[in-house]
């Protein structure tokens, strides 16, 4: 299977994990900020380097920006790179910015700030090692048996136990994230078990590598909501096809009647064609 999300799949999953943070406070971490007022997709082509594209930025009710960035090993110079990231951001948005490093439990020790002379970049720091993901997923998985339903801090640990520290099994984190994925199927209410399981493999593409995630998708693929986003990728790539045959009889002149018969299409989407062509 490809890794590569379709565009429709992204925006469809980035929907329902922003939901998760919009509905509850960022106790998980032990954050203190305003809530999530949305996710926002940031690309910033003027950062030179290998991966423009942050992990996550949310702007919050107090018009802030919160960073989030997952790390699987400590380096200084991802800690550069991050704060060459919040100069970009702040250039563009000219918004206050509280930047959240997430570091898994492969990572036991790290510098609390990056000192350059005069600049101080000072990061939140969540050191996932401390947590006890055996505690945390039997505990979920007894709440869920007995009642069918999770908080969002219940479903904000879900997702995050792969990244935790797990004494008492032999499991890959791929595997663990598979586990976390199944057991959000079984979540009663519809909104909340959508929204833990596209926020699972939301976080799953920063910490798997292409392989493992090849695995996570395809068990999520096989769920409700992911038959549900194949369809609508589907639906849409059928509508780009009509367009672009739209566009091309168009510029052939061919009348708008036989432009319907052949896509399908409204005479008003054929008109709007028109006009933008």
């Amino acid at each position: 299977m490809d890794v590569e999300i379709s565009r429709g799949v992204k925006d469809i999953i980035s929907k329902h994990t922003s939901g998760l943070f919009k509905n509850t406070a960022l106790e998980f971490y032990g954050i203190k900020t305003a809530k999530v007022k949305e996710l926002i997709n940031v690309e910033l082509p003027i950062v030179k380097v290998k991966d423009t594209s942050m992990d996550i930025v949310f702007l919050l009710e107090d018009d802030t920006l919160l960073h989030f960035e997952f790390q699987s090993s400590y380096k200084i110079d991802d800690l550069v790179r991050f704060l060459d990231y919040d100069v970009q951001l702040y250039k563009r948005y000219k918004k206050n910015i509280q930047t959240v490093i997430i570091y898994s439990s492969d990572v036991k020790n790290i510098d609390d700030y990056l000192e350059i002379g005069s600049p101080l970049y000072y990061p939140m720091n969540i050191m996932m090692c401390k947590r006890d993901g055996n505690k945390i997923f039997s505990d979920l998985e007894v709440k869920l048996k007995a009642t069918g339903e999770l908080s969002d801090i219940d479903m904000q640990n879900l997702i995050f136990t792969p990244l935790m520290q797990w004494d008492k099994t032999n499991m890959s984190r791929k595997d663990l994230a598979v586990k976390t994925l199944e057991m959000a199927q079984t979540i009663l209410n519809e909104d909340k078990r959508h929204i833990c399981m596209a926020s699972a493999v939301a976080f799953a593409q920063k910490y798997l590598n292409k392989n493992e995630l090849s695995k996570l998708l395809e068990a999520f693929m096989n769920t409700d909501l992911g038959t549900m986003i194949v369809g609508k990728a589907i639906k849409e790539a059928k509508k780009e096809t009509k367009i672009e045959m739209a566009k091309e009889m168009i510029l052939d002149n061919k009348p708008i009647d036989e432009i319907m018969k052949y896509t399908k299409l409204s005479k008003k989407e054929i008109k709007d064609l028109k006009q933008q062509l």
